[in-house]
């Protein structure tokens, strides 16, 4: 993966995992990282903490498409994190954690298509491969999906989201 002068957009970027890949690239060769989440107190406390020109901040939801459209123009390489991943908080609300993990990543996926991103990586939980609870089902779910909209990619168009790695 050439990333020299690219765009990466990370979506749940002030959460643990959007922090973890910032740190990783953000002394790299990219262009600019994106940073798309709801919580603006993180972002600005991410923008202090950084004070980096590479870093972009994207106010918005997954669950809105049109939001996650617009941080994804111009875009090359997507890590797709923003989920609700609390066992509890999924077992009391599992509407909302299917909205936001099933329904948040159609909408990645369909806008990564829409941009012709050329790559997007789901992050997903062990608790999806064995599903006894609310969060691990709405991230399997949320693998069925990455799945599915990869099939309707065209042909010719952008290379293969869905490549599992095992």
């Amino acid at each position: 993966m050439v990333i020299k002068d690219k765009i990466l957009l990370i979506t749940g970027g002030t959460g643990s995992f959007g922090n973890a890949v910032l740190k990783g690239f953000i002394n790299s060769s990219l262009k600019e990282i994106r940073i798309f989440s709801r919580d603006e107190k993180k972002q600005e406390d991410m923008r202090i903490l950084y004070m980096n020109s590479k870093l972009k901040f994207y106010i918005g939801d997954v669950r809105d498409y049109d939001s996650v459209n617009n941080a994804m123009l111009g875009v090359d390489y997507v890590f797709h994190a923003a989920a609700l991943k609390q066992v509890p908080s999924c077992e009391f609300f599992p509407l909302e954690a299917t909205k936001t993990n099933v329904f948040g990543t159609s909408n990645v996926i369909k806008a990564a298509v829409n941009n012709k991103v050329k790559r997007v990586v789901c992050l997903s939980t062990d608790k999806a491969a064995y599903p006894i609870n609310a969060m691990g089902i709405s991230k399997a779910l949320m693998e069925k999906v990455a799945i599915a909209e990869s099939r309707n990619i065209p042909e010719g168009g952008t290379n293969s989201l869905y490549n599992p790695i095992r």
